[in-house]
């Protein structure tokens, strides 16, 4: 059957950016085993956002790990974009997870010795991408840095990092974009603004965000949430 390319478009849109199913993380020590996930299953739709939000310990983050590929479940399973995670090989997944992921963290993970402009070039230059440069430069501009190209991370404000490692995610257009308290380690106002800005790209993107926030006020600008409690999901 002929399909039109609005209607194959759609068909891509129509598979969830993640689908989790009874996703299960225990952990043994001598001391004995733990569970930090028990039985989390989950859909997020391609181009909505989504807020894991609990106390700190509640195995928010271990979640992210596991929906991204990072780590393996004790039991479950996850599809990203249509693939299962975990009938892949390691590589396997970490290449998958580079066609479609773009990470933010709390702790912004610049490479020091690279100015905002390298950092954010890095990515493409891995990939090949020889319009890196241009690229970076026109998504620098975008979040308010044009005039920071050169500056090395340890001579931007916080604010300014993080605005880099935005760039950085997005700059290289990511299905998902994860992010682990993006703003933890920023005051109040600039934590605002981060959060202004990564919801702008957001949208002018179509990513689909996953964002983990211990902020209420954060997680209620998202399409939805789901709260984690001593390892499971919260009524």
């Amino acid at each position: 059957m002929h399909m039109s390319s609005s209607e194959s478009t759609r068909v891509v849109q129509a598979t969830p950016a993640i689908v989790a199913q009874d996703l299960s993380k225990v952990v043994t020590d001598t001391s004995g085993s733990l569970t930090i996930l028990h039985n989390i299953s989950m859909t997020v739709p391609a181009g909505e956002s989504l807020a894991i939000v609990g106390a700190s310990g509640s195995g928010k983050s271990t979640l992210l790990s596991l929906l991204a590929g990072l780590d393996v479940p004790s039991s479950g399973e996850v599809h990203m974009c249509g693939q299962s995670l975990f009938d892949l090989t390691e590589d396997e997944r970490a290449a998958h997870r580079a066609r479609h992921v773009g990470f933010v963290f709390q702790s912004f993970q610049l490479i020091a010795h690279l100015s905002a402009l390298e950092n954010v070039m890095l990515p493409m230059e891995l990939r090949g991408d020889k319009a890196a440069r241009a690229k970076a430069s026109a998504m620098l501009e975008r979040v308010g840095l044009g005039a920071r190209l050169r500056h090395r991370p340890a001579l931007l404000s916080g604010g300014e990092q993080q605005r880099v490692a935005l760039a950085r995610a997005f700059v290289m257009h990511p299905d998902i974009l994860m992010a682990d308290e993006p703003t933890g380690s920023l005051d109040h106002a600039t934590g605002q603004a981060i959060m202004d800005l990564m919801f702008d790209l957001n949208r002018e993107n179509g990513t689909t965000l996953i964002l983990v926030t211990h902020d209420s006020q954060i997680a209620q600008r998202c399409h939805s949430q789901i709260r984690i409690s001593a390892g499971q999901v919260a009524a």
